[in-house]
This record gives C-alpha cells, sequence and structure tokens, in this order.
C-alpha cells in the first residue's frame, strides 16, 4: 500500500517536472513577457516620386511639390533612397555591364578627315607680258597640261609693232648712234622678245605681226582669264597653273583637338579611292587660326606625287596617336558610361555594398577624349565601380521608379536661368526644322532623303552665328554646338541608312537639350525614348508630335517607344 503510494506520488512529480520544462523551452509568449511579442502587421514607408528624399511611415502628399506619396519598396528601404535598385537578371536583360576606374596614359588616337588640295607654293598665275590682244589660244580647256617654254598664246600689240619699225631704224644707223640701237633692243627683251627673234626681224627687214607667249612654268591649268579676242594688258594673268608633283593633305582639326596636334606628328591615313592601302606623313604646319563658324583649324601634311596619283579633293581620313605632355598620368572612363544633361556630364555609380546592386547618379568633370575613353578632372576616384554599357537602361529604370533621371537632374545654378536674346533664338528655328525633316526621313527608311536632310541641318549649323549669343546664352550654346560639330562631321561619310541612325542619337540628346533652353519654335514637343534602339543601349529623339513614330527602327517597329518628357507645355 505504501509502495502504491509512492510511485502515484513520483509519478505526478514528474509530469509536473515536465510540464515546467515543456513551457520553458517550448511555450509560446504570455502576456507578462511583452518582451517578445510579434506581430504580422507590415511596417510601411511612403516616399514621393519626385522627391525621394520624403520618407513617411503613412500615405499623404509631398511637402514639397504636394504629390500624393506613394508606397516604398521593401528592398529600397536598405538603399539610398536616390539610388536604383538593380537585380543581377535584370542587369543581364538590360545588357548592363560595369567598369571599375583606374589610372590611364594620357595617350590619345585623333580621327581627322580631310582633303588633298593643291600646294600653293606650287600654284602659279600666267601673266602676258605683252599688252595687246589675244590672236591664238593654245590652252583649251581647264585641266590641261602645259609645259615649261611652250607655246600658250600669240598676241597682236600695236605698240610692239611701232617698236619693231623703231629697231629697224636705230639698225640702219647704229654706226653713228649704237646707244639707241641697244635701247631699243632691251626695250624688246623687257617685252620677253628672244635675241633669236629681234635677229630675224633685222634679217628679214620686216615687222611680225604677233608674238607668242610661252609659258614660264610647268603644270595643270586650274583656271582660265581670257578667251580668243580678249585685250590683254601686260602683267594681266591669262590662266592660272598647279604643279601637282607636291600636293598637300589638309585634316580637320576641332577646336578641342588642338593641343593634342603638334607639328612632327605621325598622322597615318587611308583614302577612298585605293582601298587597302595605307600611308602616312608628318604634320609640318598648323593653321594658327581657328574658322570662326566651325571652330575647326587645320593640320597639313605634304606629300611627293610625281605619278599624279592623288588628285585634290580626294576625301581622307587619318588617325594620328598623341601624348599630351601635361599630366602623364589620369583617370578615364568609356564614353559610353557618360550620359549628358545640358552642359553637365553624368554617369551612373555602383553602390560600394556589394549585397545590394544598386546605382546613383553622380556629376563628373570630363577632361580631354582619350580614343573610346574621358579623362576625369573630378567627381569619381581609383577603385569606384561605374556603369559602363546600358546606362540608358538604367536610366530609364530610374525614371520609372522615380528616381533622379537625366531628364529631371539639374543643378540650382541652372534652374530659371534666361538664356538667348530674340535673333539667337530665331537663328535656331532652322536648325530644328531641318532636324525634324531628317528624322521623318528616317521613319520612313528613306535613307537618300535622310541623308540629305542630315546634310542641310549640317549647313544650318554651320550657318549660326555664335556672336548672337551673349552672356550666359554663349556658353549655352557653346556647350551644345561643339558636340554636335562632332557628330554632324561623320555625315558625309554614312554608307547606309543604320549608320545614320547612330550619329542621330547623339544629336537627338543635344537637341532636346537645346529645346529646353531656347525653345525656338515656341511650341510643345516630346522627348520620346526606345529602350531597344542602337543595339538595346537605348536612345532618344525630339517630336513634335506626341504619337510615338521610331525613327531609329521605321517600319520594321514604328511604334516601340514611349514619350518621356513633354518640353515648353
Amino acid at each position: 500500500m505504501n509502495t502504491n503510494k509512492k510511485n502515484k506520488i513520483r509519478l505526478i512529480a514528474a509530469l509536473v517536472v515536465g510540464l515546467i520544462l515543456g513551457a520553458l523551452f517550448f511555450g509560446g509568449p504570455t502576456e507578462k513577457d511583452p518582451q517578445i511579442v510579434t506581430t504580422d502587421k507590415k511596417v510601411e514607408t511612403w516616399t514621393c516620386s519626385m522627391h525621394p528624399q520624403i520618407r513617411q511611415p503613412e500615405p499623404g502628399q509631398c511637402p514639397i511639390c504636394g504629390m500624393d506619396l506613394i508606397p516604398l519598396e521593401s528592398n529600397d528601404l536598405e538603399i539610398d533612397p536616390n539610388a536604383i535598385s538593380l537585380s543581377e537578371s535584370a542587369m543581364i536583360i538590360a545588357g548592363v555591364s560595369t567598369y571599375i576606374v583606374g589610372n590611364t596614359s594620357r595617350d590619345k588616337e585623333i580621327s581627322l578627315n580631310g582633303k588633298v588640295e593643291i600646294n600653293e607654293k606650287k600654284s602659279y598665275g600666267q601673266a602676258s607680258h605683252i599688252p595687246g590682244r589675244i590672236e591664238k589660244i593654245m590652252v583649251t580647256f581647264t585641266g590641261e597640261y602645259v609645259k615649261k617654254g611652250q607655246v600658250v598664246a600669240y598676241v597682236y600689240s600695236p605698240e610692239l609693232s611701232s617698236t619693231q619699225q623703231e629697231l629697224l631704224e636705230a639698225y640702219s644707223i647704229k654706226d653713228i648712234q649704237p646707244q639707241l640701237f641697244e635701247s631699243v633692243k632691251m626695250k624688246l627683251k623687257n617685252w620677253k622678245v628672244s635675241d633669236a627673234t629681234i635677229n630675224s626681224i633685222i634679217k628679214s627687214g620686216k615687222t611680225q605681226s604677233s608674238f607668242a607667249i610661252t609659258a614660264d612654268v610647268s603644270g595643270y591649268i586650274i583656271k582660265k582669264n581670257v578667251e580668243l579676242g580678249d585685250y590683254v594688258q601686260r602683267g594681266q594673268t591669262l590662266y592660272e597653273v598647279a604643279d601637282l608633283s607636291n600636293v598637300w593633305i589638309l585634316f580637320e582639326v576641332y577646336e578641342t583637338d588642338i593641343d593634342w596636334v603638334k607639328v612632327g606628328n605621325k598622322i597615318d591615313y587611308t583614302i577612298a579611292s585605293f582601298p587597302g592601302e595605307t600611308f602616312s606623313g608628318t604634320v609640318n604646319y598648323i593653321d594658327p587660326f581657328i574658322n570662326p563658324s566651325t571652330r575647326i583649324a587645320t593640320a597639313r601634311i605634304e606629300v611627293n606625287n610625281a605619278s599624279g596619283k592623288l588628285k585634290p579633293e580626294m576625301f581622307v581620313t587619318g588617325t594620328i596617336k598623341s601624348t599630351h605632355s601635361k599630366n602623364k598620368n589620369t583617370l578615364s572612363i568609356p564614353k559610353t558610361a557618360v550620359m549628358w544633361t545640358g552642359k553637365r556630364s553624368i554617369v551612373y555609380v555602383k553602390s560600394p555594398d556589394d549585397e545590394n546592386l544598386s546605382f546613383k547618379l553622380r556629376e563628373v568633370t570630363l577632361g580631354p577624349l582619350l580614343g573610346d575613353s574621358y579623362s576625369i578632372v573630378d567627381g569619381l576616384k581609383v577603385g569606384e565601380e561605374i556603369v559602363k554599357n546600358g546606362t540608358f537602361n538604367v536610366d530609364a529604370a530610374a525614371q520609372l521608379a522615380g528616381k533622379p533621371s537625366m531628364m529631371s537632374y539639374e543643378h540650382e545654378e541652372d534652374k530659371n536661368k534666361e538664356v538667348g536674346n530674340v535673333k539667337a533664338v530665331a537663328s535656331l528655328k532652322l536648325l530644328f526644322t531641318s532636324y525634324f525633316k531628317m528624322k521623318d526621313a528616317l521613319v520612313k527608311d528613306d535613307f537618300t532623303t535622310a541623308k540629305s536632310k542630315a546634310e542641310n541641318f549640317k549647313n544650318d549649323l554651320s550657318k549660326i552665328d555664335m556672336k548672337l549669343f551673349e552672356g550666359d546664352s554663349h556658353k549655352v550654346w557653346m556647350s551644345y554646338a561643339n558636340p554636335l560639330n562632332k557628330s554632324v562631321q561623320y555625315i558625309d561619310h554614312a554608307k547606309n541608312i543604320e549608320e545614320l541612325r547612330t550619329l542621330f542619337a547623339p544629336i537627338s540628346e543635344v537637341m532636346i537639350k537645346m529645346s529646353k533652353s531656347f525653345n525656338p519654335l515656341d511650341q510643345m514637343l516630346y522627348s520620346q525614348f526606345c529602350p531597344m534602339a542602337i543595339n538595346d543601349q537605348g536612345a532618344y529623339w525630339l517630336s513634335k508630335d506626341a504619337k510615338v513614330l521610331n525613327p531609329y527602327f521605321g517600319k520594321a517597329m514604328i511604334k516601340c517607344g514611349e514619350v518621356k518628357e513633354t518640353i515648353n507645355k
């Protein structure tokens, strides 16, 4: 009996201990333990699409612009409010790749366009040494070759006829007045009448009615100034002739590249007329003046052309490798990484946090273009990682997420700036008109018309008088004119519509910015964007109509794209 009672007590004690231990190890929270109480309620953060720095725990209106707040994605809570976050799969689909900033030597390869020109030191004017009427002309067309000493014309001269009569009379009394005879002979020699001709006149006792004019130099006729029957004065130019055994090649050097081109630099060049052949020469002269309209100077090389292979006006494409004398090493980034907003250059910089693929817009100061890279003066450090390819896709994602992007980027000193007087703005109207005609032709897949309108655009750009832009407007205009001039220089070389469309992209970027600054058309314009244009890099264009008509694909994908911004509304 006692044994059974003890067993029962032991069983109850074990049960109580088990319950206590179970409560300690497996028991849930109680009202007496508020520190470990959990809740399924989700905490939300609300932000403004235009001002992502605004963070509030509940919906409402932006305290800056008054717009309704939108919920912030959970992923964005962990990153900078001004940064855009992308997953690895999104980066692959968008073609986004990055580049780590580093030092590089300041070697630059500059592409130059030029033409074969006549050597001015080998160009001459053939003058008439006899006054009178052209009785016979032997030079009949431009491009004809004349040889030194060749008779090029016969001239009848009353003055020469009377001087011949004086010669015969002076000869008859030369024993009495030898000085008179020598004086008359010298007068004829001043007209380049040869001794043989003078002796022939004396021997025959008859005067000649016309005299020959002989070529002073050998060369090709480049311009005729007289025709049969014309009266000429002594010293008047009959024709212009050029010796093409030695020619010049003049290369165009943009103002931004002047500091890189020096006398003595070697230029490797090709000529379209001789495919597969490569030539080289040395710069022996650089123009001390810059064309005020095109902002271009010329670099010259001399070429021996004894074979006559090179013809004036042949197009030449050359490259020159140069090293800047200052700061031999500098930071550089690929030019594909850079986007422009007005006169400012911006890049997307990756967050240093490897666990979070986020990118933030940053303004940089660019130095000279080094081939396919820009040197960096300020804004980046060695080791920082930036977006190299797919920058427009990243920017498009930032716009959709309401983050700062190139289209909304604005510096404080740029706000409410007044630029351009009436004449300056009016001078841009023709340029915009040509741009829209080029765009319309690209939409229609009409390469011939598009190239013609592109050439009109280039000519209209060259005619704009930069003097019309004063003060701040001058600086703003130059920030647009320089990249436009670089883009249009390749228009003449576009061989198909795809090459022309590639050139159209950087031109469009500048035209969009220009329309914001100057508004020359005084109407509503639309900035439109296609993420698939230019090999999926994405590209913008400007339109007068909100309807999307894609100039980068034409009929193939005419509706690809969307309106990104309405300008001048």
